[in-house]
């Protein structure tokens, strides 16, 4: 079996980083709202797909996240054996630990 070189894409996910920006309004309390539509794990159960709806919230203060970086960080989840609760805090802790907002909330909606 010959190896397969990585698509552009799927090396990109896998070297994916989270990455910040100054936040441009440091001094104003305002809510960052961001939905992804197309999250997917793997059960560490039985090994099926899971697809979630997250819905990230927060008030930023020093830093907000990067878009580009958030959407190829999340698709990392996607060949990981992880249940939805750990899906859901790790991605919680991960945004607290890199951006320290004055608020943050994470939903994990999940299909069954």
């Amino acid at each position: 079996m010959e190896d397969r070189k990585l698509k552009y894409g799927e090396e990109a996910i896998l070297n994916a980083q989270l990455e910040t920006w100054e936040n441009p309004y440091p001094d104003r309390d305002y809510k960052i709202e961001i939905t992804f539509p197309e999250f997917t794990c793997l059960c560490p159960r039985s090994g099926y797909p899971d697809f979630a709806t997250i819905k990230i919230v927060y008030i930023p203060d020093k830093y907000i996240v990067e878009l580009r970086s958030l959407k190829l960080y999340l698709n990392k989840y996607r060949n990981e054996y992880i249940s939805h609760e750990a899906a859901t805090n790790k991605i919680y802790d991960d945004l607290e630990k890199l951006l320290k907002p004055r608020f943050l909330e994470v939903v994990g909606d999940w299909n069954p």
